[in-house]
């Protein structure tokens, strides 16, 4: 509906969370030894789902001074005859980097000179963008009958613990996903399921007012970062995060402890901040945190101030 796409009902799988949708996905396609492409950042979830099936991650490192985004030359580097899948998220999580439509177009190019390759598009934080429309890579239809879009109800719809993820897929994959899905779980629960439809059929007002609390959480957040000496962030267009580049400190110390790295980090701002920031180093980015802003302003404000307290005192 939101992104003018057309599906039949066969093609639509529901499962217990978006993790399970792609879980069943990578079971279907990926053989032993074959290459899934992935950007970096990328949600933790990925590479080990790619792992368990003896596939093997090519990632494609991204930079802050590149919003966090791939390019085309990147991407087309990194295809070789192996290559089975290409799995990314816009919004990313944890960036919050949206890809826009030229940019997805680019990528369409070259995947329709790939016809082996699988597109996993997983669009979950598709309705928290800032200024700008979503864009699906599905919407290219040269490559539509090989993208597979990922979706639930865990984080527009505030529904996380509810467990509703699904796909809209190729036939033939759709029809792989749900006979395994078959044999691990059936389908998710069905109270879920109704509450779930109830949430899609709806209008999206509620979820554009929350969309508009969390643009200025964003705000605040990016400018009391940007008072922090050494801290580098880019302005994420989507979801829920900032995740700033804080590399500046490693080797820096107040004299007890020392930071080698975002691990070292994220102890450090727990320890002295009192505040739970998360390393990006299971991200693939290990020169970043990650910060939420799915809290009350309050609490924002309380806690970067007292994080720029912290930073400060490292030398």
């Amino acid at each position: 509906r939101d992104n003018n796409l057309e599906y039949t009902t066969n093609q639509i799988i529901v499962s217990n969370g978006a993790k399970h949708s792609i879980a069943n996905l990578l079971q279907a396609l990926i053989n032993k030894g074959d290459e899934v492409i992935i950007p970096a950042p990328y949600w933790v979830t990925y590479i080990e789902l790619v792992k368990l099936n003896e596939g093997v991650n090519v990632i494609i490192p991204t930079t802050v001074d590149s919003d966090f985004k791939i390019t085309p030359a990147q991407l087309e580097a990194a295809i070789t005859p192996k290559t089975r899948a290409f799995l990314f998220s816009s919004p990313s999580n944890p960036t919050g980097s949206v890809y826009t439509k030229a940019e997805l177009k680019a990528f369409a190019d070259i995947f329709a000179k790939h016809p082996n390759i699988i597109v996993i598009s997983d669009e979950i934080y598709e309705h928290i963008v800032y200024g700008i429309k979503h864009e699906s890579i599905a919407q290219f239809p040269d490559i539509k009958e090989r993208v597979v879009v990922v979706n639930g109800v865990s984080k527009a719809f505030a529904m996380t613990g509810y467990r509703i993820g699904y796909i809209a897929a190729p036939l033939w994959l759709a029809k792989a996903a749900n006979k395994l899905q078959g044999q691990y779980t059936s389908g998710p629960c069905s109270v879920s399921q109704i509450a779930s439809v109830t949430a899609l059929n709806a209008p999206l007002d509620t979820v554009q007012a929350m969309v508009t609390q969390f643009e200025k959480r964003r705000n605040l957040v990016l400018s009391m970062l940007a008072e922090i000496p050494g801290v580098k962030t880019s302005k994420p267009d989507g979801a829920f995060y900032v995740f700033p580049d804080i590399s500046s400190f490693f080797g820096k110390s107040d004299g007890t402890v020392t930071i080698n790295n975002a691990d070292d980090m994220g102890l450090f701002i727990l320890s002295n901040a009192f505040t739970g920031v998360v390393s990006g180093e299971a991200f693939g980015a290990p020169e970043c945190i990650r910060i939420s802003y799915a809290a009350s302003e309050a609490d924002l404000t309380k806690s970067l101030t007292r994080i720029k307290d912290a930073l400060a005192t490292l030398k």
